[in-house]
């Protein structure tokens, strides 16, 4: 049987994987061009095709970048741009793996929300606070989604951890909260999300870390408990953001 195009993905593999080597032990560095594809794929000892292959894996990764007319480079790796693509699987799910995401999220959100209450700036509190004025001063469903989203992200930045906000940024995509969010407000939870986001921003005034742990842990695990209901009653939201069947 033929075996090429097993092989030739292997190949590609074993390329990505020496690349990567060659990042971590710093023989390339953030920003820095790497040789011609052809030099680079002899000095690999692979095909000119298999390192195509793998560089382009590697820029949708956010681990190279093409630069027309430059080359190929190193991009600064950080952890927002390495972990975008982390988003698309929120924005792909249904059925239980959705139930799973909120599960993680509740987790996550709920320790950077503590971090967030040792951490946080007289000015990013400021900024959540002006997030929570918009939502509850707003009748607007998409403004309203808007503001969820960024009070959450004020919230994860100032937690102080770059790579759990780039996570939870992957978890809070704005495909994935609108799906999710709108069914949950179809269900008369609106005053009720207003109460938890208040408590989440007294915690962070307050300087609380476990009040604050607490109260996003309440929230997230509020959303994620009705979603489970929807799952087991056999409706859950769909890409669409409206009910369907799984």
């Amino acid at each position: 049987m033929e075996q090429t195009a097993p092989q030739k993905g292997t190949v590609t593999q074993r390329a990505i994987e020496r690349i990567k080597a060659m990042i971590a032990e710093g023989r390339l560095e953030p920003g820095q061009r790497l040789p011609t594809e052809r030099d680079l794929a002899a000095q690999l000892g692979i095909s000119r095709s298999s390192m195509r292959e793998a560089i382009r894996a590697l820029t949708v990764l956010g681990v190279l970048e093409a630069r027309h007319g430059s080359g190929i480079y190193v991009t600064q790796l950080q952890a927002g741009d390495l972990l975008e693509t982390f988003g698309v699987v929120a924005d792909l799910s249904r059925g239980p793996r959705l139930v799973e995401l909120l599960e993680l999220r509740r987790i996550l959100e709920s320790t950077a929300t503590a971090l967030a209450a040792a951490r946080i700036t007289p000015g990013q509190l400021a900024t959540v606070e002006k997030h929570l004025t918009a939502m509850n001063a707003s009748d607007d469903p998409e403004e309203i989604l808007a503001h969820d989203l960024a009070f959450h992200r004020e919230i994860a930045v100032a937690a102080g951890n770059e790579t759990m906000a780039a996570i939870l940024e992957g978890l809070s995509s704005r495909t994935f909260r609108a799906r999710v969010w709108r069914g949950y407000q179809e269900e008369g939870a609106f005053d009720r999300t207003r109460r938890e986001h208040a408590a989440i921003h007294r915690a962070l005034a307050a300087r609380d870390p476990e009040a604050a742990r607490t109260a996003a842990a309440s929230h997230v695990g509020e959303v994620e408990t009705w979603l489970r209901s929807q799952l087991s009653g056999g409706a859950a939201p769909s890409a669409a953001g409206t009910a369907g069947t799984e």
